[in-house]
């Protein structure tokens, strides 16, 4: 799912090639994309782009007339750049907006179909679809660590909550927490005043860094290689491979339809945290330590 990083770039992108720009035409070509009837899909057609804005995960597009569109690109929808009237890709292809420069195309690679636009009038509208998350890279210290206290949850769920937090999905909480060395299990509730400290400092450290490398890699071109999974990332996608800190092997913890990546030199003070599903297939034999990690290898 693409995450602040991500959609900072993509702002950027469309910044460029959208704002001041009028939508001459607009093709639909999945019904489960549009999720609104009123206002009309049509009624955007002729309209120009005065504002890119996210909201949360979402992407806003503001037109005349308080009338805006609420891009949800979930885990598989991607946003690409076209050559005016290109035809949509029939397996991937969502729908395009056509201008006198170009198309933007927006697809999902994936038949499950999450990916959503809300067509809406009014920013009340907006705000409703807002799951509101605390805008880390706006936040104050104590905002932060009133958001991260005000639920008991792992840090892992509430940093990737977007209730609590705006723009951080599965990886990037990986690479928050393995920057700020801290298990991915831990309760927020157990948390001393200097490791939130330390968390609030990592987690703006990441999503900054991260924003500004994307930002020099995209460079003019518009982004089309948005992935979860980056090579210089330190833990996130890297299991059984070496911290870039300490070497540990980096390990994971599968659930539903995610993983999470941690490193316990750097996080668990050397623990093997527990899989549900394989630790408990493994039981006795499931290692409780890099030290037993080392053995059973």
């Amino acid at each position: 799912m693409p995450e602040l990083p991500d959609l900072l770039v993509y702002k950027h992108a469309l910044e460029r090639r959208l704002k001041g720009q009028r939508i001459r035409s607009i093709r639909i070509l999945s019904p489960f994309l549009l999720r609104t009837v009123e206002p009309t899909i049509g009624s955007f057609e002729e309209r120009s782009v005065l504002e890119i804005r996210l909201v949360g995960k979402r992407v806003i597009w503001t037109f005349e007339d308080d009338l805006h569109l609420v891009f949800h690109l979930m885990v598989a929808g991607r946003f690409h750049w076209k050559a005016a009237g290109r035809a949509l890709n029939r397996k991937t292809g969502l729908a395009s907006f056509d201008l006198d420069a170009g198309s933007l195309h927006m697809t999902e690679a994936s038949t499950k179909k999450r990916a959503s636009l809300h067509a809406v009038s009014g920013w009340e509208a907006v705000g409703r679809l807002d799951k509101g998350g605390l805008d880390v890279l706006r936040a104050a210290p104590s905002d932060f660590s009133l958001r991260l206290r005000a639920e008991r949850h792992t840090l892992k769920r509430s940093l990737t909550d977007p209730r609590l937090f705006s723009g951080i999905g599965n990886a990037y909480s990986d690479e928050i927490l393995h920057r700020a060395g801290l298990s991915p299990l831990q309760l927020t509730s157990n948390l001393s005043d200097k490791e939130t400290s330390r968390l609030y400092t990592s987690t703006r450290a990441v999503l900054s860094e991260w924003t500004d490398r994307l930002l020099r890699e995209a460079g003019d071109e518009f982004p089309e290689k948005v992935t979860a999974f980056r090579p210089e990332m330190a833990v996130h996608g890297k299991f059984g491979k070496p911290c870039p800190v300490c070497s540990a092997p980096v390990q994971r913890i599968v659930y539903a339809e995610n993983e999470c990546n941690y490193c316990p030199g750097c996080q668990t003070e050397g623990r093997i945290l527990a899989d549900r599903s394989l630790s408990r297939l493994l039981r006795d034999d499931w290692p409780r330590s890099i030290d037993e990690l080392g053995e059973s290898g």
